[in-house]
């Protein structure tokens, strides 16, 4: 008899143990184990990269997530994640917060929570040089195929605002300006710097690259913290609201998009509040 009602029970309590696990703080799990993970791409450059000298992943996201480390007084562990695993691995816990390209969207927004925007970005389509007078608007792209990085905004945006488009879709940014380069599509769509640099490289092989001028959206990024944990999205935007107070903003910012790099752009924006 205890056996049946033990078993009976069963289900009961793993449900229970199972609504503590999902209900746990997770800033203060960050304290008791003194670090936090930070998801970011690592191939994505000048955001999250690997330095070709010391194999260690920095970047402008990197650096963001590093502060917000410091104002939590522990350590950082930066761990590299896909395009497409962004979400996923924040939901199931295997990263505290995410800083990899997140483009804000209503659909993400109802999936997880979204820190003060700390970058925006204007999202464009990179073409063949061969191909400037036949692609000069994002319209001029009805019809064609164009290749995304899978689970991106910049694929969702293609289908969602060019008519008939078909996107073809890759793992990582290198395959699809790969697939743009052997001819299989017509435009790679992604965010207007990691277009650049892709552009910049073309210049040293026979197809060369540009970028059309007219935005396809413009889209405000943030930092993404699992959906319902105020306490570790205040603790984010704190750090990045101080940030900006101080100017350090500003000095991170030019690090990385500054006079003197590869991704020079002036910064329009300040770290507040996504509006939607």
């Amino acid at each position: 008899m205890k056996t049946k009602i033990f078993t009976k029970a069963l289900p009961l309590i793993l449900s229970l143990g199972i609504v503590g696990i999902a209900n746990a703080d997770v800033l203060e799990n960050i304290k008791d184990r003194g670090t936090i993970v930070c998801g970011t791409l690592g191939t994505s450059e000048p955001f999250s990269f690997q330095d070709p000298a010391t194999r260690q992943v920095v970047g402008y996201e990197v650096d963001l997530c590093k502060k917000i480390a410091e104002h939590l007084d522990v350590k950082l562990e930066v761990k590299m994640i896909s395009v497409a695993a962004r979400i996923p691995e924040l939901v199931a816990g295997r990263v505290d917060v995410v800083a990899a390209n997140l483009g804000w969207s209503p659909d993400r927004a109802q999936q997880i929570d979204y820190s003060y925007a700390d970058y925006v970005s204007p999202q464009k389509i990179l073409i063949r040089r061969s191909d400037a007078d036949k692609f000069k608007t994002p319209a001029d792209f009805a019809g064609q195929r164009v290749s995304a990085v899978n689970g991106s905004s910049s694929e969702a945006g293609a289908k969602r605002l060019i008519p008939d488009v078909t996107t073809v879709t890759f793992k990582d940014p290198p395959t699809a300006f790969l697939a743009l380069q052997q001819k299989k599509v017509s435009g790679f769509v992604g965010s207007e710097l990691m277009l650049l640099k892709f552009k910049q490289q073309s210049e040293n092989t026979p197809v060369k690259l540009d970028i059309v001028d007219k935005a396809l959206f413009t889209e405000p990024w943030g930092i993404g913290v699992r959906k319902g944990e105020t306490a570790l999205l205040k603790q984010v935007n704190d750090t990045l609201g101080d940030l900006e107070a101080s100017g350090e903003a500003e000095q991170i910012f030019e690090k990385w998009f500054g006079k003197d790099t590869n991704f020079y752009t002036k910064r329009e924006f300040k770290f507040e509040e996504i509006k939607g």
